[in-house]
């Protein structure tokens, strides 16, 4: 959990040094959840985000109005609208996922290559851990 909040607390403390001083790290991860590929309803960014569609239209009009997401409406279908990002956004996702690369990156380095696959099914454990927890509350929730 530790590691966990420096690294949130790096990524706020390097958004706030850089010319992305206007984001927050939990905008940043909105941006991340539309990423480069963008074209996505507000339904699939909640998802990926496990927010409601009604807190990320607060996030999504916030960012829109500091330039980085923009709301497309399909041609054939004006009621239809995508989120995209901006070239500023594309700019910024970009240098988030250089630091998440780099991170990655310090992690195996001094490793051999019969630990890194080691870390990796750690890591992976890690993941199907959370995911179990996370589908027992969802059921949880859908019971109450």
């Amino acid at each position: 959990m530790k590691i966990f909040n420096e690294v949130l607390l790096i990524e706020e403390g390097t958004l706030q040094q850089s010319e992305f001083k206007d984001i927050s790290v939990t905008e940043m991860h909105t941006i991340e959840a539309i990423s480069l590929a963008g074209n996505l309803s507000s339904t699939e960014v909640a998802r990926r985000l496990n927010i409601t569609v009604g807190t990320l239209s607060v996030a999504i009009q916030n960012l829109v109005r500091k330039g980085y997401v923009e709301r497309v409406r399909l041609p054939e279908d004006r009621r239809v609208v995508r989120l995209k990002l901006t070239k500023k956004g594309k700019l910024l996702y970009r240098l988030h996922r250089r630091f998440h690369l780099n991170m990655v990156e310090a992690a195996v380095d001094g490793l051999t290559e019969e630990e890194i696959p080691i870390l990796i099914k750690g890591i992976i454990n890690i993941h199907q851990f959370l995911f179990e927890i996370k589908s027992q509350m969802n059921e949880e929730e859908k019971n109450e």
